[in-house]
């Protein structure tokens, strides 16, 4: 699939707005709660990419799996911790909330980094990570004399745990890619969801889904999850890494604008002051970043 750079810029676009349905979606199940909801998605994915892969990679990508090393394994683990958090903390948090959280993923990266790989971090990233810590505080400093308050700070503690998998998960494959080992991302997201199933089976019953919560939580698996994670790495073979940063924040409005037109969810005023802070730290951190590079 070979793609020129504007539509590869599309074709991220439209990634961006597949992976921002899960929050306006999960609001409107009607019976599933937490680890079922995160068991279904991920089965679903699962059986998705089972069907994907071979179209995408050939038979022999089950091949490369199974003798595949144990970073392949490490990585499934990291992707099926971020599959489980991210949904149980949308049921305990406002989809606002979670996606915010998650966009701090390139800081804690940034610091894995320089802790285990020794990448050297620019004083404008530095700058960059304290206001986006500064923009988090203050987005849940408002929050914690509300009655949930204990709710929403433990499903942005949950939340949190997606970006910190994902720069653990990011980590390893720099650092095999270092010592001459790669990774294939896609095949170890098969992983990850087969992990997440197994993981949440037991913790999900009894199984309380309705027939339409099954098929929305179907849905997400497969246009949510699936296919976006295979296109995105698609995309990847055309843009650089910091187009794809910049245009991934499209998630975080798209998936606030949807919660708040599809479900009522509004955000507060905090997350919108605190989400700017965090969104526009990155904005400049990349920006300024690619023109030093440029």
């Amino acid at each position: 699939m070979k793609l020129t750079h504007s539509r590869a810029v599309l074709l991220m676009i439209a990634i961006t707005l597949m992976w921002s349905i899960a929050g306006v979606v999960t609001r409107h199940l009607e019976s599933a709660r937490t680890f079922e909801v995160t068991f279904w998605r991920s089965f679903f994915t699962l059986l998705s990419l089972l069907v994907i892969l071979p179209l995408f990679q050939g038979r022999e990508v089950f091949a490369r799996i199974r003798h595949a090393g144990r970073l392949l394994w490490v990585s499934g683990v990291c992707w099926s911790i971020m599959f489980t958090a991210f949904m149980v903390a949308l049921t305990m948090t406002t989809v606002a909330n979670v996606l915010v959280t998650m966009a701090v993923g390139p800081f804690i990266t940034a610091l894995l980094a320089r802790v285990f790989i020794g990448h050297r971090i620019p004083a404008r990233t530095w700058f960059a990570i304290v206001v986006a810590g500064a923009g988090i505080a203050w987005m849940h400093g408002a929050q914690v004399n509300l009655n949930d308050g204990p709710s929403q700070l433990a499903g942005t503690l949950v939340a949190l745990l997606v970006p910190m998998a994902a720069a653990v998960n990011w980590t390893v494959v720099q650092r095999s890619q270092a010592h001459g080992e790669k990774i294939d991302l896609v095949p170890a997201v098969l992983v990850g969801a087969a992990i997440s199933s197994l993981a949440t089976l037991p913790l999900a019953f009894p199984f309380a889904a309705t027939g339409r919560d099954i098929g929305l939580l179907a849905l997400l698996g497969l246009v949510q999850l699936a296919i976006p994670c295979v296109l995105s790495v698609v995309c990847a073979r055309v843009l650089k890494a910091p187009e794809i940063s910049l245009l991934a924040l499209l998630e975080i409005i798209f998936g606030i604008l949807l919660a708040w037109v599809g479900a009522g969810e509004v955000p507060g005023s905090s997350v919108l002051t605190g989400g700017a802070l965090v969104i526009g730290a990155l904005v400049a951190n990349e920006l300024m970043g690619w023109k030093q590079r440029a």
